[in-house]
């Protein structure tokens, strides 16, 4: 009798900016797996591109959404947000883990359906928060104990995608994530302002975040800058720091008598998605919960669907 087990089959739907890279990384994966994990199709509505990517990375490319789910175990899917539902639910129903890239979804109410089917279902959802897998944030979580101030930037040219949801829910989301998961305490107030400069929805956006237990953020996004920068500083009593997700580098800044001395945060370089995508095809394989959960996700979309409703408020009222 043959007790071998079959390889772990992994795939990704949509191969477009974002999901080009997962395919990059699911083939370097399966490589060095030693025959363990195989990246066996990827899925695009526009077949051409399936067609490319497959044979580029040396997989199959799926003639629909039901020949993917019939050659996948876990799946990660880039396809654009209003999307994720219809092509996560049919793979979810097969009884496939997926991860979501962020925003999971437009609607809160619709991310609680993706979660609810995934329970039913048993299989995981996580969501595609990279930042999450950033060398800098353990570095930071490490370091953290009470944060009383964080301030957060997340700017970058007009990035020509994500068009159909504005920076709060392509950009800040990030960062609106991250904070949720350090403070860990209840948000009791919102103050917020947005304008659209080249869409109909916002592209700069200023969020100010009240907790209960006193901690205050406050979250600048920007898709029309002319540079680029991921920075948080995270204030506490007795010290802060500053970290750049982007250069993986970061210092501290600590009290010493009536100065304040500054040391180099030692970050051990690496890929954010690929460590990402390594650890969703972990946690598919051996059940585990995933670091970002459909449930974190949703409540990210939740807190920006707010801060994006206050926006719209002031606007109507400013017009």
């Amino acid at each position: 009798m043959d007790n071998t087990t079959p390889p772990f089959r992994i795939g990704v739907a949509g191969v477009g900016a974002i999901g080009k890279n997962h395919a990059r990384i699911m083939a370097e994966i399966a490589a060095k797996s030693g025959g363990a994990v195989v990246f066996s199709a990827v899925y695009d509505a526009d077949s051409a591109r399936a067609v490319e990517f497959a044979a580029q990375y040396g997989t199959q490319a799926a003639s629909d959404l039901a020949d993917f789910a019939s050659r996948v175990d876990a799946a990660t899917i880039a396809v654009p947000t209003i999307y994720h539902r219809p092509v996560a639910e049919p793979l979810m129903e097969r009884g496939i883990h997926v991860l979501v890239e962020k925003p999971i979804s437009e609607s809160y109410s619709e991310a609680q359906a993706m979660i609810a089917l995934a329970q039913a279902k048993n299989v995981i959802l996580q969501v595609g928060h990279i930042e999450r897998f950033n060398p800098v944030l353990r570095q930071l979580e490490a370091r953290m104990n009470q944060p009383r101030f964080i301030e957060a930037h997340r700017l970058s040219p007009f990035p020509n995608r994500s068009m159909d949801i504005g920076v709060v829910l392509d950009v800040m989301i990030h960062d609106i994530e991250i904070v949720l998961h350090l403070v860990k305490s209840p948000l009791i107030q919102i103050d917020a302002v947005g304008i659209p400069v080249l869409t109909k929805r916002e592209d700069i956006a200023n969020a100010r975040l009240k907790f209960a237990n006193g901690c205050i953020a406050n979250i600048t996004a920007s898709r029309i800058s002319p540079e680029k920068m991921r920075k948080i500083r995270v204030f506490q009593s007795e010290s802060y720091l500053s970290l750049d997700y982007q250069e993986q580098s970061g210092w501290i800044y600590r009290k010493d008598g009536m100065q304040i001395i500054r040391e180099e945060v030692e970050v051990e370089k690496d890929e954010p998605l690929k460590l990402e995508i390594a650890a969703f095809v972990e946690c598919a394989r051996q059940g585990k919960r995933p670091v970002v959960s459909g449930q974190e996700g949703a409540e990210a979309v939740r807190i920006a669907l707010e801060i994006t409703d206050q926006i719209e408020k002031n606007a109507a009222m400013a017009g």
